[in-house]
């Protein structure tokens, strides 16, 4: 199968549990989930998918000589994220709005409740070796490291919302080593960390962010609490929840007016002095390893107020969100 990426570009994948694995049920709903959750009616034209983003992990830790089994774990890592991605965190109990878990804390379950077991044994793949995350540290590891999928997102959030042109810059001065990732000078760690500061601060946990966690969850909510939706109808894709939900909107006004903050037809401002909802957003930062004179440091350790920068962009966001209505 040729698939072509828009960072890592064209490539052949001929692997069959890989090949499998893609095709299957739970990983193509992911084309029909958001990765960002609903922002299209805040930053027109930024669509991208959980799939892409499945994919991209994927890639990336294949061109950069991960053994098959972790590539598989960075394949699926997304399969339980629901309708809306982390809007959800703002709607069930199993999800926090600061640290954005329900996803995380759902897996196991979910996979285990897939096809995707079945497809790793017909290989000769243990899917308990595959579920624990922490045979993965080149997928997956907590932040501030980087890890395959944080890698990923950032590069492809800042191509599409046109931070950057190109990946191929911090592409070329990263390499994979004892299961980290390093960047080969000071320079492109910094540059890394410098661009992933303005991912989180403009998008990741930013005021239009907040406003869409908030405004989305609480139509989600809302619909679940008048029964026009069950719990299950929020794993399915953004569209199909959208569709049963949607039905209702001529029949109840209040169910119109949060589709209308959604889609942000409502005026908003953030005004600790006077607001509807408090949001809390989930906020990241990154301190990248790179070598120098054949040492291994972290940014922090050469930039000083790197650190500084690190310990306040790790904490959880709070926005004061009024609307007009």
């Amino acid at each position: 199968m040729e698939y072509i990426d828009r960072i890592y570009g064209k490539t052949e994948i001929n692997d069959p549990a890989i090949l499998e694995l893609v095709g299957c049920p739970t990983i193509q709903r992911l084309k029909k989930i958001d990765q960002a959750g609903y922002f299209t009616p805040f930053y027109p034209g930024t669509e991208q998918s959980r799939f892409e983003h499945s994919m991209g992990v994927y890639l990336l830790l294949k061109n950069y000589g991960a053994p098959i089994e972790e590539q598989i774990a960075g394949l699926i890592h997304d399969a339980s994220h629901s309708a809306f991605s982390h809007c959800v965190d703002y709607v069930l109990a199993a999800g926090s709005e600061s640290e954005q878990s329900h996803q995380d804390n759902v897996f196991d379950e979910f996979v285990r409740r897939s096809e995707i077991p079945s497809i790793l044994k017909k290989y000769s793949i243990d899917p308990e070796y595959i579920l624990d995350q922490t045979n993965f540290p080149l997928e997956e590891t907590d932040l501030p490291d980087l890890c395959a999928d944080r890698i990923d997102y950032s590069l492809r959030t800042a191509r599409v919302f046109g931070e950057i042109e190109s990946a191929d810059y911090f592409l070329e001065n990263l390499e994979a080593e004892k299961q980290k990732w390093v960047f080969k000078d000071f320079e492109s760690a910094k540059g890394f960390a410098k661009m992933f500061f303005k991912m989180n601060a403009r998008y990741y946990s930013g005021l239009f962010s907040a406003v869409m966690f908030r405004a989305v969850g609480d139509y989600l909510r809302y619909a679940l609490e008048k029964g026009y939706i069950n719990e299950a109808d929020l794993y399915s894709t953004d569209e199909e929840a959208l569709a049963k939900i949607a039905r209702f909107h001529d029949k109840d006004g209040e169910l119109s007016k949060l589709f209308d903050r959604m889609n942000n037809k409502i005026g908003f401002r953030n005004d600790p002095a006077d607001y509807d909802v408090l949001v809390a957003c989930k906020s990241r930062a990154v301190d990248p390893l790179f070598r120098a004179a054949g040492v291994v440091k972290r940014v922090s350790e050469a930039d000083g107020e790197w650190k500084k920068i690190l310990e306040a962009e790790s904490k959880p966001k709070t926005y004061f969100i009024k609307f007009d209505k």
